[in-house]
């Protein structure tokens, strides 16, 4: 079914700028069904859009609208910071038949000053970060490579990721993937103007990301898909 995405409508940036002033129960609570009308109801319509989109070149990432949505309440209990609501609307697309953090999906934000999108692993589990390492080190050519794709490079810019200070325990200093296989991440990352938010071409910019993004998702998911097949 064709999702009618229109755009989120203006009042929903003016909501994301008054929220950054009064993130508070006392000033949200009464304003909680405009940030159901607003932004939440929006946002679902946009996921399922997206999903459309995700049909066509990487079909094992649709996700449920209602599941891919994040909530707006923050977790406050690690975090210094204490206020009870985040400042934007959140997405992610996990890959199917991998844990919601433990694979590489794509993922996108909207609020008042900018719309963030993006795809990889980012701070996995133990054991997947071992995995993913034992991967590109036995293939980083074919890794480097789908990272240097011209397209992907324009639309979604250099590979990022926090990274060790050395080669990690069981790696060669002398690795010629060392470089890879130090980082903790491997992330694409980008982000376009608050303005697309009102506007119905926001599918289109972030499908056509998220395209550019699939191959390097589906590389590094190869080896976690091999080690669930191993434990089914």
């Amino acid at each position: 079914m064709q999702s009618s995405f229109a755009g989120f409508p203006p009042e929903a940036l003016q909501f994301f700028r008054d929220l950054e002033q009064n993130n508070n129960r006392e000033w949200f609570h009464p304003r909680k069904e405009q940030f159901e009308q607003l932004i939440r109801t929006p946002m679902l319509d946009l996921v399922g859009a997206v999903n459309d989109g995700l049909a066509k070149f990487a079909p094992d990432h649709i996700t449920d609208p209602k599941k891919a949505v994040f909530r707006i309440y923050r977790d406050t209990r690690f975090s210094p910071n204490k206020t009870p609501y985040k400042d934007h609307i959140a997405a992610s697309f996990p890959r199917r038949g991998l844990e919601k953090v433990g694979g590489a999906g794509f993922y996108f934000s909207v609020n008042h000053n900018v719309v963030e999108l993006g795809g990889g692993i980012y701070h996995p589990p133990p054991e997947t970060l071992l995995a993913v390492r034992t991967h590109i080190a036995a293939t980083h050519l074919e890794f480097r490579e789908l990272a240097a794709n011209r397209k992907l490079k324009k639309l979604m810019g250099e590979l990022k990721g926090e990274e060790l200070a050395r080669a990690p325990k069981g790696f060669d200093t002398d690795d010629p993937a060392l470089d890879l296989v130090k980082k903790k991440d491997w992330v694409f990352f980008t982000e376009l103007e608050p303005a697309l938010a009102t506007s119905p071409k926001l599918v289109h910019n972030i499908v056509t990301r998220f395209e550019a993004l699939g191959p390097v998702l589906a590389y590094l998911n190869r080896p976690l898909l091999k080690r669930k097949r191993r434990e089914l």
